[in-house]
């Protein structure tokens, strides 16, 4: 039987009373999809799982994409990103400095993310033994209940510019990236989505902007799109509407990624290693 633990914020639950690395019956993942989709963040924790048993579970909510940047995903795996500070024979593993910023896994494509599935296999600790590394997730949905009314006129069927190159080349931590192959380029152009999109599953309205990969808001001059877009980003990110995730081996955390956004805490480095392993499940287009 499964039990449930709520966080005090609008989104975030932990799922109780269950082993991912088994077979699940139909009824049980049904559970589970119909608590992810009320919940938008849900997590399992002390969970041992072999790539191939995460890569499996992923599969169940849907086609899983592979990223364009397969130098960062694990060997084999062409589904697993790796998001991780290790290295090996002087070269990173994985992506070192993914999510400094508030975003959507991958808001940039025609088609962006219906969720993401993230493993943690080794996560960084101070020298109390405390867990480093945080992810915090705001939810869409609760920023975009708390507009006023006329703010969600105005921004009624609005569209805004989300671009991957934007993100990409945004200044990081770790330092400058290679500049993107045209094939990756060709990969990823600019996309442009409803500001405002309807969750595909549950109806219900999202604000869908980011300071990550949202670059411009359609059809008004660039200063005045500027500022509502900078007003919106500040809105959507209030503590509010914020659930920080404590990481553990083990947990096995999906996010939704039409009703959320998130962002890493970058509060530890080498020799505190962290390594983490993301699937991310096909969407479809926002409307």
């Amino acid at each position: 039987m499964l039990s449930i633990q709520r966080s005090t914020a609008p989104l975030g639950t932990e799922i109780r009373g269950v082993d991912l690395s088994r077979d699940l019956d139909d009824a049980t993942f049904r559970e589970i999809v119909d608590l992810f989709h009320e919940h938008e963040v849900v997590y399992f924790r002390n969970q041992k799982l072999t790539p191939d048993q995460h890569v499996a579970f992923s599969r169940r909510l849907g086609e899983l994409e592979i990223h364009v940047r397969q130098d960062c995903c694990r060997p084999g795996y062409p589904e697993l990103f790796v998001v991780s500070n290790v290295m090996e024979n002087g070269k990173p593993i994985g992506s070192q400095d993914a999510g400094l910023f508030w975003h959507s896994d991958l808001c940039y494509l025609k088609e962006p993310s219906r969720g993401s599935v993230f493993y943690a296999r080794e996560v960084p600790r101070d020298e109390r033994g405390e867990p480093l590394g945080d992810t915090l997730f705001a939810s869409a949905v609760a920023a975009y209940d708390a507009l006023p009314e006329a703010m969600r006129r105005r921004i009624a069927g609005l569209k805004a510019v989300n671009s991957y190159a934007q993100g990409y080349y945004r200044d990081r931590n770790s330092g400058p990236r290679k500049p993107l192959t045209e094939e990756q380029k060709t990969k990823t152009p600019d996309v442009e989505h409803p500001v405002v999109r309807t969750h595909p599953y549950t109806g219900r309205k999202c604000l869908f902007i980011n300071e990550g990969y949202t670059s411009r808001i359609v059809g008004l001059p660039e200063k005045e799109g500027a500022a509502l877009l900078a007003e919106l980003l500040a809105h959507s990110t209030q503590p509010r509407f914020v659930y920080r995730h404590r990481w553990q081996v083990g947990d096995l955390l999906i996010w939704d990624n039409c009703s959320t956004q998130h962002r890493a805490v970058p509060d530890y480095k080498l020799p505190q290693r962290r390594l983490m392993e993301r699937t991310t499940v096909r969407g479809s287009a926002p409307f």
